[in-house]
């Protein structure tokens, strides 16, 4: 029997639109929000959107998607959850003279 897990998505992606909207999927967990910065975990790490008056028009967490309206002035990654497996904090230079 083959094992899946439902629900969760294999991609991240994020769309940007005139920097008024924001689709974003991957979406593992909402960490905070406010009508100026928005945290979430996502597959690849912890994407902080940062604008003025944001609101989140969708989230929908069993299927990993996020829409957000305002004014986006900054996203940005930093270290999170991620996917299992990927060696964080390490270059690429240093991860090929292994």
């Amino acid at each position: 029997m083959e094992d899946r897990t439902i629900g969760l998505p294999e991609n991240h992606e994020v769309t940007l639109v005139n920097r008024e909207e924001a689709q974003i999927s991957g979406v593992l967990h909402l960490t905070t929000f406010d009508d100026e910065q928005i945290v979430l975990d996502t597959e690849l790490g912890t994407l902080t959107l940062k604008g003025e008056e944001l609101h989140i028009k969708h989230l929908d967490l069993d299927a990993g998607k996020l829409s957000v309206e305002g004014l986006l002035t900054s996203l940005a990654y930093g270290p999170g959850k991620g996917r299992p497996g990927r060696q964080k904090g390490r270059g690429l230079l240093e991860r090929l003279l292994k």
